[in-house]
Order: structure tokens, then sequence, then C-alpha cells
């Protein structure tokens, strides 16, 4: 199977796209720009999803569901919002089809049009604050902390499986607040929340920053992101959080009355994650010879496969494992026994490893003899040889080891791609020969942001927070800068 992956080096587009389709995470579909999540690919995405819900509630927010459509007139309230939107809207015209009378198939019927034509969600701040101009009357209805988990449509023309398709799934938080400080607390702890989910639970580093004006999101006062890196030198935006100020709430006339009794706009965040986290977190780890997961959201953690001769050996096999899978199980391990009899046990090792199954067991007659088990750990690609006895806390404390060690793995790659670089000649250099994440100053100006962009195709990433304060002049224009950005090629 290893061997119908391409490699990173000769083409890491192409590879990526092998390891999804081949490690059964997600399929074309019929639809242009689509994607189908296969089982496997979405028990990946349910594990995150949950972990990172659970986080949402333990800060005090709660789900709620708003429709799939918005009125095209709302998406016109907010200029700024409409502005960076209105290229990437599907829009229904119509609400019903007939048989065409000229035996041309299904057509659209003329006579269904719709009064006022319906947006598929891009986003949702337009409709909800429609909602909340409801909701909200009094200081004692603030703050409201509310996420929602939805698919959107984006129309992408140029798209890539998980990470860019006209449809995905994320979840999407709108808040609103009485001031605009308990406004960015909440924003910025959402940021923070999204670090804590990307490192502690994807193993993968990310740096924490604003965008600049250029790529703050349509509406937004302020957009704080995290942006990872991936293997091939270019960043991947891991999540946004929004300070949207008072933008939204007076498009919609969202007011509160005041501990005073005085009408007031309310305050506004957004922020969300989706699915491009499982793009990016394939071509964090994985290798040549397929995924690697980390143990806390791999959909398996451990698989077991015996190495039999006859029903006899197997059932023997069969007993000592259903004991380990039972006690596995007791500490909250997600285990699978893999005794089918359609492949040999060489292809089962290679497809568990192409699937980036964080431990493989593997226990055989000799095993059986010895009380031990064969223990190979896909992060490192060792095999080693375990007692049998306190097999089960043993591989527990492995998924945590493997789960550090791939966070470390990443973060040292992350730490050696992050150059340092006072001159044009050398950012043009670093981007083309090395990659990451160029650190170098820049006038503040959106003009130079832009020629910067035209002629290297690089972006800024963000401004880090807490960023050091320097002197230095501007890699393109020699104009006085006090502190150093982010640059990156970025996808």
């Amino acid at each position: 199977m290893a061997e119908a992956i391409t490699t990173r080096e000769k083409d890491y587009s192409q590879w990526y796209n092998d390891l999804i389709l081949k490690g059964g995470l997600a399929d074309y579909s019929a639809v242009r720009g689509c994607m189908v999540i296969k089982p496997y690919g979405f028990a990946l995405w349910e594990n995150m999803r949950d972990q990172l819900d659970k986080m949402f509630k333990e800060t005090g927010h709660v789900n709620a569901y708003f429709p799939l459509f918005i009125p095209k007139s709302f998406l016109s309230k907010e200029a700024a919002h409409v502005e960076g939107f209105a290229k990437e809207c599907a829009v229904v015209t119509h609400y019903r089809l007939k048989n065409d009378p000229n035996g041309g198939g299904i057509v659209v019927d003329p006579d269904a049009k719709l009064e006022e034509e319906l947006i598929v969600r891009p986003t949702s701040e337009t409709i909800i604050w429609n909602t909340y101009k409801d909701w909200i009357q009094s200081y004692r209805d603030l703050p409201l902390l509310i996420n929602q988990w939805a698919n959107v449509v984006r129309w992408e023309m140029r798209t890539r499986l998980f990470l860019r398709t006209a449809e995905f799934l994320w979840q999407e938080g709108h808040t609103a607040h009485a001031t605009a400080e308990e406004a960015v607390v909440e924003t910025k702890k959402m940021l923070d929340v999204y670090a804590e989910f990307a490192e502690e639970w994807m193993a993968v580093p990310v740096i924490k920053g604003v965008k600049t004006p250029n790529e703050r999101f349509a509406g937004a006062e302020d957009t704080y992101c995290i942006e990872a890196l991936m293997q091939d030198g270019k960043a991947l935006q891991a999540g946004t959080s929004h300070f949207l100020g008072q933008n939204f709430a007076k498009a919609f006339d969202v007011k509160f009355s005041n501990k005073q009794n005085e009408l007031e706009y309310v305050w506004a965040t957004s922020w969300g994650v989706s699915t491009r986290l499982i793009g990016g977190l394939v071509m964090a780890h994985s290798d040549d010879q397929g995924l690697i997961l980390p143990p806390k959201i791999a959909p398996l953690q451990v698989v077991i496969v015996p190495i039999h001769k006859g029903e006899e050996q197997l059932n023997a096999i069969t007993e000592k494992v259903n004991v380990l899978t039972a006690e596995l199980k007791a500490l909250g391990v997600r285990v699978k026994y893999d005794n089918s009899d359609n492949a040999r046990p060489g292809w089962k090792f290679a497809e568990h490893e192409l699937k980036g199954v964080p431990v493989r067991v593997a226990i055989g007659g000799r095993d059986l003899e010895n009380n031990t088990a064969e223990v190979a750990r896909r992060d490192e690609k060792t095999k080693s040889t375990v007692s049998m006895d306190g097999l089960a806390k043993y591989l527990h404390a492995l998924l945590e080891e493997i789960q550090q060690n791939m966070f470390n793995k990443a973060k040292a790659f992350r730490d050696s791609h992050i150059t340092k670089v006072d001159t044009w000649d050398e950012f043009v250099s670093t981007l083309e020969k090395k990659g990451g994440f160029v650190s170098a100053h820049w006038d503040g100006t959106a003009e130079t942001e832009e020629e910067i962009k035209t002629k290297t195709k690089a972006t800024i990433r963000c401004i880090p927070l807490n960023n050091e304060q320097e002197e230095g002049k501007c890699i393109l224009t020699g104009k006085p800068s006090k502190e150093r950005v982010l640059f990156a090629l970025a996808y």
C-alpha cells in the first residue's frame, strides 16, 4: 500500500491527496467542488468536534441552530460584510421544479420565482443578528454566548479536499456583550481555546496573533488567529476569532437598556474553526507511508492483530486479547481487534500504518509461549517486545508519550522555520529556499503589504500577540517600523 503513495519530495500536493483518498478520510463528490467525508474521516471530525464542544461549554457557551438560508437583503445591511462574501455566495432563486413539456426532463418552474432570493449560508452573522434583535432588550440578557455546528457554502473555483471546498463543516460562535471590553475578552478567550485544542489535542503548535486590516474578516474591527506551519513550509490559518465591535448591532438595530436605563448598541464577537483542521493535521504530521494521527483524536488508538496457525492457536490468542481489550476500554482507549480472515497480517499492518493508527499490537504463537506481544508505534516506526503483564497500562502511557512526541517534533520543525530577515534579498531567498515563517519589518501600510504579496505571493500571516517592539526598517520600502511581523506563503 505504501508504495502507492507519492512521496512528499516528489509532489507534496499529490502526496496530500493520496493520503486523504487512500487513508479513507474523504472522496470526491459528483457535485463539483464538494467532497464526501468517509466514515473514518468523519470519526476523526467527531472526535475533534466533541472535544471542542466540551471546551466551549466549559466556557459558558450553549449550542443553537439557525437557518441555512439567508434573505439577500440581510447581507446588504453591513457593507464590508457583503463586499467580503459577495463573490462566494450561492443563490436560491426558485422553489419548484417541473417536468419539461417538451420532454427535456426536469426544469425550473419559471412561475416559482422567489420574491426575494435566498443566500445559502456562507457565514451566519446576518441571520443571527437579525434574530438577536428579538432576544436582547436589557443588560440582564447579556452576555449571550451561542455556538452553532453547521455546514456553510462558499463557492470556491479551485478546491482541495478539506482545505478548500465549496461546502464544508464548521462551528461558528456568535456572542453579544454589554461593553467593548467584555467582547474583546471573549474574542481572546476563544482564541486561547483554539490554541489549546490545536496544541493539546492535535499536537500542532500554533502562533497566536492579530491580522492586519487587509486580512481581517469582512465586517470585523479586529481578527485574531492561530497560524500553523505545514511540512512544506507553508502556513495554514487554523482558527479565527473576531471582535466585531458594534457593526452588526447597528446594521440590525440590536440595542439594550443598560443599568442606567439608557439604550446602547451591543458589542459582538464571532469565532470559528472548520474541517480544514483535518487537512492541517494531515500535513503537519504524516509521512510517505501514510497518515500519522495524534492519539487523543485518532478514531482508533490501538489495533491488535493476531498472527496464528490454525483455529486452536487463534482461539488462544483471542482469549488473551479479550482480556487486554477489556482492560484498555476500561482506561478509555479506543481499541480494535482485527481478527478478520480476509487479509494476511502483513496487509493489515500496512493498512493500519496507512491509516495512522498510533499503536499496533501483534500477538503470535511464540508470544503466547513467552507471555509477550510486539508493540509498534506509528510516530517513530519502531517495534518492541513487551510483557503481557500490565500491557494495558503500558499502552495507555505509550499513547500519552506519542501525543507529546508528535507535538515536540512539530514544534521543533516550526521553530527551526521561523527566520528573521532584514533585507529584501534575504526575504525573497528565504521564501524560495527555506519557506516557513519569515519575521521581517513592515512599514504598516496596506500598499506595501499588497506589493509584497504581488511580488512574492507571501502574506502577513499575523502580528504575534505580545510582539516584541523593535525599531527597524521595512524590507521593501526602507521606511521606519516598530515591530516585526510574520510573513509566509499559505494555504
